[in-house]
């Protein structure tokens, strides 16, 4: 395990630490991204506002679990009633507002991948592209790279178990992202193999750490669903709705100010489907 300073502590390295112990994933990055913003800097580490002292966390976190709620029984019914009011509509705005969007980890990173679709592969993949590219890999990554970028239209063919699914999902990832696309349509034998290869993409938004931290402006909206689809038609930031859409057949990014991935969509279809 690295070493961790307990007085100043990213968020993300927050949920990390807390979620390795033997009782799995109990906190949510997002949870405590709200947290943060709740509490501000009476949980903030003194060298860094954008840290978190995990101390002074977990100690808010008792005082939370442990003072007494207010006493009901002295206020009439129409008092607790319209408290009760408050309180559900604070907590589903609180809940709908996922707040300011965590910054970006390696800004240098992201920036030369843009434009280097292999870059981007190595860089975000590590674990998928660990080994050696051949000849026909690097020409169907140049082919696609130009269709990107530049436009056109390609026929190529690949033998079985190249990796041609996986490529192509990582090149639809890479055309939303930098919003060199604001349209992909993924197309596949059958409409189940093209829902099959639409849940991996979902997969690596919801799992893929390193997009996390580099793209934070797509991937951070999608993690506070939490896995519940519905809360996308209420997902707010700074005030305004997302316009986020997590369905079965496609994917729309989040509509976030300043980013190039805003309002991104990739649909899938099978080639016999009604892909006009």
């Amino acid at each position: 395990m690295p070493q961790i300073n307990p007085s100043s502590i990213r968020p993300v390295e927050v949920a990390r630490l807390i979620n390795s112990t033997e009782f799995g994933f109990v906190l949510p990055q997002a949870r405590i991204y709200r947290d943060f913003n709740r509490v501000g800097f009476r949980i903030a580490a003194s060298d860094n506002s954008r840290n978190i002292n995990l101390l002074k966390y977990i100690a808010w976190m008792f005082d939370q679990k442990h003072t007494p709620r207010d006493n009901m029984s002295a206020r009439s019914y129409e008092e607790r009633r319209e408290a009760e009011r408050r309180r559900q509509a604070e907590q589903s705005q609180s809940g709908r507002n996922i707040g300011p969007l965590p910054e970006i980890i390696d800004p240098e990173r992201k920036e030369m991948c843009e434009r280097n679709f292999r870059l981007f592969c190595e860089c975000y993949f590590p674990e998928t592209y660990s080994l050696p590219w051949s000849p026909d890999h690097l020409k169907a990554i140049a082919r696609i790279e130009q269709a990107v970028l530049l436009g056109g239209l390609y026929a190529l063919a690949m033998s079985r178990g190249s990796g041609k699914s996986t490529i192509t999902e990582s090149a639809c990832l890479w055309a939303m992202l930098y919003g060199h696309r604001e349209f992909v349509v993924l197309i596949s034998a059958t409409e189940t193999a093209a829902l099959e290869m639409l849940a991996s993409i979902k997969t690596e938004f919801v799992r893929n750490e390193l997009l996390a931290e580099d793209f934070p402006e797509a991937v951070f909206p999608i993690l506070c669903l939490g896995g519940i689809a519905n809360r996308c038609a209420g997902q707010l930031y700074c005030g305004k709705r997302t316009m986020i859409s997590w369905t079965a057949n496609e994917i729309v990014l989040p509509t976030v100010e300043g980013s190039k991935a805003a309002g991104a969509i990739i649909r899938v279809a099978g080639i016999t489907g009604s892909i006009r």
